[in-house]
């Protein structure tokens, strides 16, 4: 073969090995901008989740219609309420505070009642001080202290 073909035949395989590490080297480009790009937006996101309070605009209450804070449930008021229809209607804000079940807590006109109850129908409805506190199971403290009526 003539030296002219040899180096011709070489110049060609050249020529398309480079064409192709060029196309290669694109995609490699390509591939990697779009890794990099969504681990960007993926690090946006992270970001603004962890920098978010989930409950900070609902004074820190989870469930349906709560108000108050830190209460969990459903139609809960006072603070640190878990259930339902617990620390409603009370008119201090030291009663009706951390109770577990339904229906705890509810109507007290007194200070310090229907607290810390955990079951149903606990500490309701008490007008003195200090009463229907820490009741465990059903109907218990209710309707204490009522004297001036």
């Amino acid at each position: 073969m003539k030296p002219s073909v040899i180096s011709a035949l070489c110049l060609g395989l050249l020529s398309a090995t480079a064409a192709k590490a060029a196309e290669t080297g694109s995609q490699a480009f390509s591939t990697s901008r779009i890794a990099q790009t969504a681990g960007q937006y993926g690090h946006y996101i992270g970001s603004d989740v962890r920098s978010m309070d989930p409950l900070g605009s609902l004074g820190g209450n989870a469930g349906y219609n709560n108000t108050g804070s830190g209460n969990i449930g459903a139609f809960n008021s006072g603070t640190g309420n878990v259930g339902a229809f617990n620390g409603n209607n009370n008119t201090s804000s030291t009663s009706g505070n951390h109770n577990i079940g339904a229906f705890n807590g509810n109507g007290n006109t007194g200070e310090y009642d229907g607290n810390a109850n955990v079951g149903a129908f606990n500490g309701n409805f008490n007008g003195g001080s200090f009463n229907g506190n820490s009741n465990v199971g059903a109907f218990n403290g209710n309707f204490n202290g009522r004297g001036n009526r």
